[in-house]
């Protein structure tokens, strides 16, 4: 059923007590299908497990890419491996770290969230 006053497609929720969930806070950018079932709204991530993977690899991560940096920096033209494998390596662990970064970032700032914290 079209819902005629947003010409949205999804029916509107009646009865149910909850208002229907904004546009600016579905989750997905251009969503084309209305959500059905309880899942997509309930659905969490598991927080505990990504602290613990994100605390152990950034660390790691990071040992990588200064491990790396260094020695492309010490090697000679004529060592193996070359300077350009290790820099490519250095730069992958780089991205890695940072990757890793992020996410812990977002899982402490969801977790503080759900305790209930604004700081």
């Amino acid at each position: 059923m079209r819902d005629s006053r947003t010409g949205s497609g999804q029916e509107p929720r009646t009865g149910s007590g909850r208002e229907p969930v904004s546009r600016a806070r579905s989750g997905t950018i251009g969503r084309r299908n209305p959500r059905t079932g309880t899942e997509p709204v309930t659905a969490r991530s598991p927080l505990k497990l990504r602290l613990l993977l994100a605390s152990v690899f950034l660390p790691l991560f990071v040992a990588g890419t200064v491990l790396f940096g260094v020695w492309a920096a010490r090697s000679d033209s004529g060592d193996s491996p070359g300077t350009g494998p290790l820099v490519l390596l250095a730069v992958v662990c780089g991205v890695l770290a940072l990757t890793a970064a992020l996410d812990l970032a977002v899982v402490l700032r969801r977790l503080r969230r759900e305790r209930g914290s604004t700081g």
